[in-house]
């Protein structure tokens, strides 16, 4: 399960129109998502957390007790609602390096929302919401 969340959320950087931002600044902690219909809850053995700058994000698996692992790497630019993201590091085996995704956004109150199409075909919404 963690490899589907961390492969879902390694593709999915889509967001839809309500606020868009320059940029994603900030910490942002996974608290859920809709993979093909279907709810997930986020995990609670584990959290996920992307810490964006203006151009470049990092992405943390945490486990308490445990030093924070990073899992993936890369680089993104903003386009009105539309957010193109470029991996350049992943900890597991990744068809999707040095790939440009294209993904639409929504930031609303402290909520981040991605929408979209995976190239595998899973069709996502996923929630992160900002801690700093």
């Amino acid at each position: 399960m963690m490899k589907r969340i961390l492969s879902a959320i390694l593709l999915v950087i889509i967001l839809c129109a309500f606020g868009t931002a320059d940029t994603l600044t900030g910490t942002w902690q996974y608290s859920g998502g809709i993979y093909n219909g279907k709810a997930e809850p986020a995990s609670k053995d584990y959290t996920l957390q992307r810490q964006y700058d203006d151009a470049h994000y990092n992405a943390l698996f945490i486990e308490k007790g445990a030093e924070p692992i990073p899992y993936e790497k890369g680089n993104y630019t903003l386009k009105q609602d539309t957010c193109f993201e470029t991996q350049t590091f992943s900890a597991e085996p990744s068809k999707l390096l040095n790939v440009t995704l294209k993904y639409r956004y929504q930031i609303k109150n402290d909520t981040l929302t991605f929408n979209g199409v995976l190239p595998n075909g899973t069709t996502v919404q996923e929630y992160w919401k900002r801690l700093k």
